[in-house]
């Protein structure tokens, strides 16, 4: 078993880092730039007078970079050969992911934007593994091209995580002699609205409440009549682009939908395997670097004649940070190395619940040690002059929006017990009963007293 790196890898990581001195960080010096990270970071992106959106200048400037990097040919990586990309893997993306937050605030990768100069698509993927021939003809050069961008409306106001309770129904409709769908409902934290084309917005097409068939995913033009912006929601962390949005009478045409009717949920899996390995690697590399700074601090400050470092108080607890980055970093690299092994729709059926435990621990993790670094640098760790604040701020939303950890633990748990996952089968037979238990229950009448 060998836990080295391989060297095209090593290879690439120390590329990125000359291409990121040589090329961005350029660009992040220039034209006062620094104020997008430096302590001025929270007023410099936001637009308060609009709505707390991205201001412009901001967002331009993000376009700039992962321009350079795209003509670089960094920022397609990930994307599969077939659709220009160079068909990174798994494994090198959690790598790649880590390694760039580690290395702290930056133009190179901004966490709080999802930008990078390698790019996170998991769109991408999830069109080419489930998206028909049909629809890969009709949508493929514009997603591929930047001439779509899509929101993900998957939550609603009142369902997060039951996705299978969902409100907002589709129902056929013809209108002028045109077969099409109807959409009735709403939406929650659909990110990018102010900038989208497209919408993809899971509706319950047929079935019950509970019932993981039924729901399809589709793909609405963001300026269709009745979809409306009702507002952005302020955050934590601001700017904010994570809108709820309405759909209020949409119509569109048949064949407006990725994959297959009443399959839908299956493109929302796709999603967010991809996206939770990777965002766990970027919270490993982001609570790496809270460690790392806070070691360099204690060496140097010296309170009272002596090192901080000098200090069990300020050991130990960092000890054992470090020592839950090796054991999460090792799970991660095994759990992207086993996504890579096998087909990408087998990933829900043997290993999610190690992609959950890698994401809601990670999480976890990156939170703790910018806490723990706020404390260690004192005054100034609490201050916006150090970045500790931030990373606390923007991963702390990663304990919810990325599926929280209590329905991330819960996947763990259902795995564990054979509820789901390989050791079904293993309690084939106590499931049955289970199952014919509940099936013959019925709910006595109440009767007078």
């Amino acid at each position: 078993m060998d836990f080295a790196l391989p060297q095209e890898l090593q290879d690439y990581l120390d590329e990125l880092d000359r291409f990121i001195e040589a090329e961005i960080m350029p660009l992040q010096r220039q034209d006062d730039n620094e104020r997008f990270f430096d302590h001025r970071r929270e007023h410099a992106r936001t637009d308060w007078d609009n709505q707390g959106l991205p201001r412009p200048e901001w967002e331009a400037l993000l376009a700039k970079a992962r321009k350079i990097a795209d003509d670089a040919g960094h920022y397609r990586f990930a994307w599969p050969k077939e659709m220009g990309g160079k068909g990174g893997s798994q494994l090198a993306m959690a790598v790649i992911r880590e390694h760039l937050a580690a290395k702290g605030l930056g133009l190179f990768n901004d966490l709080q934007t999802e930008h990078s100069i390698v790019g996170n698509n998991p769109f991408v993927l999830m069109f080419k593994e489930f998206a028909t021939n049909a629809q890969y003809e009709r949508d493929g050069d514009k997603l591929l091209n930047g001439g779509m961008r899509t929101g993900f409306g998957l939550t609603e106001p009142n369902h997060g995580s039951d996705a299978t309770f969902m409100e907002t129904r589709a129902v056929r409709e013809d209108r002028d002699g045109q077969p099409g769908w109807l959409i009735n409902g709403e939406k929650m934290w659909t990110t990018g609205m102010h900038v989208a084309t497209h919408v993809m917005v899971f509706a319950r097409t047929s079935g019950k409440d509970g019932d993981a068939t039924g729901i399809t995913c589709f793909i609405v033009p963001a300026d269709t009549p009745g979809v409306k912006v009702e507002e952005y929601m302020w955050t934590f962390n601001m700017p904010t682009d994570h809108p709820r949005v309405s759909f209020t009478n949409v119509w569109i045409p048949e064949d407006s939908y990725w994959g297959q009717i009443d399959r839908g949920l299956g493109l929302g899996q796709s999603f967010v395997h991809q996206n939770r390995i990777r965002q766990a690697a970027s919270s490993l590399g982001a609570a790496q670097f809270c460690i790392d700074e806070s070691v360099k601090y204690a060496r140097k400050r010296k309170p009272f004649g002596k090192a901080l470092a000098e200090n069990q108080a300020i050991q130990w607890p960092l000890v054992e940070l470090q020592t839950q980055c090796e054991m999460l970093r090792l799970l991660i690299r095994k759990t992207a190395w086993q996504m890579d092994q096998m087909d990408h729709k087998e990933i829900e059926k043997t290993i999610s619940d190690k992609v959950s435990m890698c994401n809601y621990w990670g999480n976890r993790l990156v939170c703790d040690a910018a806490d723990r670094a706020m404390q260690i640098h004192g005054g100034m760790g609490y201050s916006r002059h150090t970045p500790f604040e931030h990373i606390y701020r923007h991963h702390r939303r990663y304990r919810i929006t990325e599926g929280s950890e209590e329905i991330q633990m819960r996947k763990v748990a259902a795995y564990l017990f054979g509820y789901l996952g390989p050791k079904r089968e293993q309690f084939k037979e106590l499931n049955a009963a289970e199952k014919a238990a509940k099936e013959a229950y019925v709910q006595p009448i109440p009767g007078p007293r």
